[in-house]
Order: C-alpha cells, then structure tokens, then sequence
C-alpha cells in the first residue's frame, strides 16, 4: 500500500459497495485523477457487504495502489450504515459520498468542496432538480418516483434533492447522528438530524445504471413513509430552524 503522509488528508469519499466488481477500478481511477486535478489530498474508503461478486477482493487490490481503506462487513446492511462506518473509518475533516456505478461524476468533487469552503457550508449536495441539474439514461419511471420523493421532503428541508446519494459534508458535525434509516435516503437522514445551518446544492447530471440492477425497490420506497414521519417527528421535537439554503450556478 502506498505510504500515508503524517498530516490527515484533507476530503475522504465514502464507497458502498455490493457486486460492483467490474466498475470499482473505473471509479476509483478517476476519483483519484479528480483529487489530482483539484489539488486535494484526499483518500477513499470503501465499505463492502460481503459482495459475492469478489468486489471486495478487487478493493483489497486497488488499496495495494492508492490510498484506500477497505472495510468488509459480514451481509448486506444496507447504504445508511455503510455510510456510517465508512464515515468513522476515514481520517479527514470533511468526508463525502459517491456510488459506486459512475451515476455521480467524480469530476465534480473540487468544485463540491471549494464551494463548501466558500459558502462556509455544512453540507453540498450534488442535485439532479435544481438549474442546469438533471438525469440521462434513466426510466421515466424512476425518475417521477425520485422527484415525487423529493417533493414529499419539502416539509422537512428546502433542499430541492434530499434523496441525493452525493453530498459532502464535515466528518464531527456526522458524529454522534444516530441513523435510523439503512436504505438510500441517508441523505435527507443527515440533512434531518445533524442540523446543518447551511446547505448548497451544486447542480450536476446524473447518469442512470447501464449495467447491473438497480438497488431501489418499493419495499425501500414502502420505508421512505416511515422515515419521514420519524424525521417529522425529530425536526417538531427539538423545533429546528429551516438551513440557510444556496443554489450554486451550473458551469
């Protein structure tokens, strides 16, 4: 493995994976061309639930070349928790998120992080529904139950994509939020109960699946109603001002 310097690095991106083999070299490539091109120190953990597709086999092998933590945990226990662990395993002040499958753009992730420097912001949000964000490759389908989603969290938060799977965020203001729900919508979970005052979404286009299955299904759906009467319930409890929220232009 290549050596680490003495300092903590500056970003850590967190990877959940599960059968994602054939694509983690492509991502962890240009994750690392991304950190270079931005001038960042960054690392990347990656967190598996026992892939039966050797994906974290593949994670052991890249870590021999860049500076990689893998994490294996025993089953399938979903994106929440991986996040989660992910994000106590890294070594930086600012942690983030990205998928596995290419759907978010590494390329993206300077600008993500000067803008979280420049607003000084507790959290960016890389946003499908916001100007000049949108999606290519996916079903209509899909697309209406992600915007509906979204809608159904205007409630709780004016974050015009709370289901975004693509967010940076400090690693302390994470710490200590006790995550209730284990699918996809860790997002709007932290949005929730770490209490960011500020928030800015940073339009980008994100590109469905081209190979694999998809990982959302109704039973997740079924769960995203439970989850937001729970986040109801916490933000009304403890009577939660609404984030400072910014919208940065598309380039």
């Amino acid at each position: 493995m290549t050596a680490r310097i003495a300092t903590a690095p500056a970003l850590a991106l967190v990877v959940p994976t599960y059968n994602e083999r054939d694509r983690l070299p492509e991502l962890v490539r240009a994750i690392f061309a991304a950190y270079e091109a931005g001038g960042i120190d960054g690392e990347l953990v990656i967190v598996d639930d026992n892939s039966p597709d050797g994906t974290g086999a593949v994670a052991d092998g890249l870590a021999k070349t860049y500076p990689i933590t893998v994490l294996h945990r025993a089953g399938k226990l979903g994106l929440g928790t991986a996040v989660v662990e992910g994000f106590g395993a890294a070594n930086a002040e600012i942690v983030g998120v990205i998928d596995a499958d290419l759907s978010h753009p590494p390329e993206l992730v300077p600008r993500m992080l000067s803008v979280l420097h420049a607003e000084q912001a507790d959290m960016v949000i890389g946003s499908r529904y916001v100007p000049g964000g949108g999606t290519s490759n996916w079903e209509a389908s899909r697309v209406l139950m992600s915007k509906f989603a979204c809608v159904m969290a205007r409630g709780l938060t004016p974050v015009r994509d709370a289901t975004s799977g693509f967010f940076l965020m400090y690693r302390d203001r994470a710490r200590g939020v006790t995550i209730s729900a284990g699918g996809f919508k860790i997002c709007l979970e932290l949005l929730i109960r770490s209490e960011p005052k500020t928030v800015v979404e940073v339009p980008y286009v994100f590109k469905g699946r081209t190979v694999g299955e998809s990982k959302m299904n109704w039973k997740e759906a079924a769960g995203y109603l439970a989850q937001l009467k729970d986040l109801h319930a916490y933000r009304r409890d403890r009577r939660l001002p609404r984030p400072r929220h910014l919208i940065a232009a598309a380039r």
